[in-house]
């Protein structure tokens, strides 16, 4: 008998484990917010929780989905893998396949117009120039250099920026922090099968810069429980 209920303990424990693998392989993922490039709206110190299912349904361990059920929209908050290293990152959607993408004075435009976004800030005075008034170059070759993630190390493009074509079965994503975000700008386009979800909502907030002695302190109460309004609706802000 003490024989048989270790065994179906340890059937228990199995069955456990594998349905929370299943949860992760399909449904929804953690994901811990380590910079500040998508403030306010989310933080630094944000645990996030992922919905893995609303886009469709991926192989497990692999960037390929075998059950499509939509595909992301402008505005859209999303998580998805770093396109240069396994890290996972999240961004706002900004542009679709075939959008064309261009920042004039720090202002976002996409098919030459003019995006009002309410959920931006800038937090850095200084307005850098284009590489083209630094380094010409024919716009057949800024595009390709774009697209080959050539501006990684410069900052000549965070407030003047393309015009580029986003590349089909891609997306272009960009931080609400806007001066503070490492995005399509410097490192491409995402390829919207590295895209994993979107954020539900925080379970989880702390203030990395407070001592953790000074636990009440350093918990955000208010935002444990907050739901993410990762799609934008009339326009309103998101967040």
């Amino acid at each position: 008998m003490k024989k048989e209920k270790i065994l179906s303990e340890i059937r228990s424990y199995v069955a456990a484990i594998i349905f929370v693998l299943f949860l992760r392989a399909f449904f929804i993922q953690t994901y811990h917010v380590p910079t500040g490039s998508m403030e306010d709206t989310i933080l630094v110190g944000d645990f996030l929780m992922v919905n893995r299912f609303v886009f469709g349904m991926k192989i497990p361990f692999t960037d390929k989905y075998f059950l499509r059920f939509s595909y992301p929209e402008r505005g859209d908050i999303i998580v998805f893998r770093y396109p240069l290293g396994r890290a996972n990152f999240v961004k706002r959607c900004v542009g679709l396949p075939g959008d064309t993408i261009e920042i004039r004075h720090k202002i976002l435009y996409v098919n030459g117009k003019r995006i009002e976004e309410p959920y931006v800030k800038h937090i850095d005075p200084r307005e850098f120039p284009h590489i083209n008034d630094v380094q010409p170059m024919p716009q057949e070759m800024y595009q390709k250099f774009w697209e080959n993630r050539e501006f990684k190390r410069t900052a000549l493009v965070r407030d003047n920026f393309g015009p580029v074509v986003v590349p089909e079965g891609c997306v272009f994503g960009l931080g609400d922090n806007r001066d503070n975000s490492d995005d399509s700008r410097f490192w491409g386009p995402i390829p919207i099968n590295y895209i994993s979800g979107v954020p539900m909502f925080i379970y989880w907030s702390h203030r990395k810069e407070v001592p953790a002695f000074k636990l009440f302190q350093k918990i955000r109460w208010r935002r444990i429980g907050k739901v993410i309004k990762w799609r934008l609706e009339n326009g309103k802000k998101t967040g």
